[in-house]
Formats: structure tokens, C-alpha cells, sequence
């Protein structure tokens, strides 16, 4: 498994990382705890050593479960505090209840990576001066290492939020939205995290667009409504299918619609650790061989990019789809 040095956290891990949210959230209410559990150890044999969770996605017990027979600096764990309900009402004491119940869940004794779940661009501001404080005093008192935060892509997929939050560099490690057909990171937030040697973890490098063709069209209609689809573009069912021909040479450029899309994300200098979600070991493995597998020809990075390189507008997955 590739290893990675997480920006300026100077974390070493693995390119390939375990997300614990996602449709599956690794099993847990279809399968149960134990086989939750059973995922995180298949990665950790496997040679992951980035586990990501949060308090919303139910899977932070399933992931301490997994890893609790290795030692504690072997991995790496990120999880978030998530900005809902009245979070502004005593946002101290919601602060420290629940990291402090992250902890327990987790069955450890501290977070390497502690972030601000889904910041809309509009609650940044707050956001940042209300829970930054706190988080401070908790890396302080030994309970967080390095400070983190994750942008709503399904809402904010030009990273409004983001562009406000690299200008502040409060953050060691952000969490941004980047995938083939909304590929606008690479042009807005990655230049800018390479320049401040922020870790970048990607995630939605495969959502429901890429193996769901009736809604590939609908995010490619809104691509074009919107004129930011380029030459060739059109609101076809098919339109990726080119991924799994032949390449130039001759030979398959991809085994699948979703090795491509991981190998498009791993191999980009502004992404630090691709996180993949599941629930299913075979695919656990399907999906680790393609985040270290090398990198999409460059007739077909060129095409995506002529096809896509305008996008910013999708994310690639139903709004509210948890």
C-alpha cells in the first residue's frame, strides 16, 4: 500500500484510506457491529492505516471494535463534530460532550484528526469562531492532535467554503469533494493546500453517478445546463464508457467505471489520502488495488478533462441521500 505523508501533520499513512460513512457505512445496519468491525480489520490486513468515521454515521464503536487488537500508533484516526440542530447554543459544552463521547465510542484516547463536519460556506465564519477555540484547548489537553474540517460537497460543490477557510490556514487537514465529473478542486483548492502543505483527504471519488447510468444523465444535463460541459459532452447514459475500451495503446484503460475513478483521484499532487467505503470485503479489495494501482493513460486524462474540466456544479450523489 502507498505511503503518504499527510501535509503538514507530518502523519505518515497510507494513500488508501477506510471511510466509515458513505451508503454502506461498512455494513453496520445491514450486517451488524461485528461485521462492521470485521471491515476495519480486512483494511488494516490489507495495509490501510487511515481510518475516517464520524459522531453522525453511527460507525465509531464498529471502528474501535476493529482495531482494538493493534497498537494505537499504527493507524490513523479522523473523525468530526457535526454542525446540526442548535449548534450555536452553548457551543463549549456541545463541543467537549461530543468529542468526549467520540472518545468513549471509539474506546481511545485521543483523535488524530478532529474536524468540523459539513461547514456550509454561511456557518464557516461562526464555525470557526466559536468551536477553533475549542478545538485549541482540546489539542492542548492531549484529546485531538491536528485540527480539521470537511466541506458539504453535496450543497457546495464549487468549495465556496473551502476558498474562505484555506485564506484563514487555521486547519492542518481538510476533507474536499473531487471526482471525474466534478474535477474543480484540482484547479481551486489543491494549488492553494500544496502552497500551505495542508493534508487533503478526497472524498467522493465514487458516488452513485459513476454506476447508476440514470443518474450519470441527470448530473450531465445539469453539467451542460449550466455551460460548463466541453466539446463531445453529451447527456448520454454512456458518456464514461470510453473509460473501460481500449486505450491507445490497444489494451483496457481501466478494469471498471470505478477503477478509473479511483486511480483518477489518487494520482493528483493535491490529494494526500483517497477514502473508500464499504461494506463488502470483495470490494474492499477491488477498491484498494485501484487507489494503488497507476495512474489512467494521459489520452484519457485528457479527455476527461476536455469533457469535464469546466464542471463544477455536481457532486455525483442525491442531496440528503443519508
Amino acid at each position: 500500500m502507498k505511503k503518504i505523508t499527510l501535509g503538514r501533520t507530518g502523519i505518515a499513512t497510507t494513500a488508501a484510506g477506510l471511510g466509515a460513512g458513505g451508503f454502506s457505512r461498512l455494513g453496520l445496519e445491514k450486517h451488524g457491529e461485528d461485521h462492521a468491525a470485521g471491515i476495519v480489520r480486512r483494511a488494516f490486513d490489507l495495509g490501510v492505516r487511515f481510518f475516517d468515521t464520524a459522531a453522525v454515521y453511527g460507525t465509531e464503536t464498529a471502528v474501535g471494535n476493529g482495531l482494538r487488537d493493534f497498537a494505537r500508533d499504527s493507524y490513523v484516526i479522523s473523525t468530526k463534530l457535526p454542525l446540526k440542530d442548535n449548534w450555536r447554543e452553548n457551543p463549549a459544552r456541545r463541543f467537549t460532550e461530543t468529542l468526549d463521547a467520540s472518545l468513549r465510542a471509539l474506546n481511545m484516547d485521543y483523535i488524530d484528526i478532529y474536524n468540523l463536519h459539513g461547514v456550509l460556506p454561511e456557518d464557516y465564519a461562526d464555525a470557526r469562531d466559536l468551536l477553533v477555540p475549542e478545538m485549541i484547548k482540546a489539542k492542548k489537553a492531549g484529546k485531538i492532535q491536528f485540527l480539521g474540517i470537511t466541506e458539504a460537497f453535496e450543497d457546495d460543490t464549487a468549495h465556496k467554503m473551502l476558498d474562505t477557510a484555506l485564506e484563514d490556514d487555521i486547519f492542518d487537514v481538510i476533507m474536499v469533494g473531487y471526482n471525474m465529473m466534478n474535477p474543480s478542486a484540482a484547479k481551486t483548492v489543491f494549488p492553494r493546500a500544496i502552497r500551505n502543505n495542508i493534508g487533503v483527504l478526497c472524498m467522493f471519488a465514487v458516488r452513485q453517478a459513476l454506476h447508476d447510468p440514470a443518474k450519470m444523465k441527470t448530473d450531465i444535463i445539469k453539467i451542460l445546463q449550466n455551460n460548463q460541459g466541453g466539446p463531445g459532452l453529451e447527456a448520454d447514459e454512456r458518456a464514461l464508457d470510453f473509460l473501460t475500451g481500449p486505450d491507445k495503446s490497444g489494451a483496457p484503460a481501466a478494469a471498471s467505471i470505478m477503477d478509473a475513478a479511483y486511480r483518477f483521484c489518487a494520482h493528483n499532487d493535491g490529494v494526500h489520502v483517497v477514502l473508500t467505503g464499504t461494506g463488502s470485503p470483495a470490494h474492499l479489495e477491488d477498491n484498494l488495488r485501484s487507489i494503488d494501482s497507476g495512474a489512467l493513460p494521459p489520452d484519457i486524462l485528457e479527455r476527461l478533462d476536455r469533457l469535464f474540466g469546466l464542471s463544477d456544479c455536481v457532486c455525483g450523489q442525491e442531496k440528503n441521500w443519508w
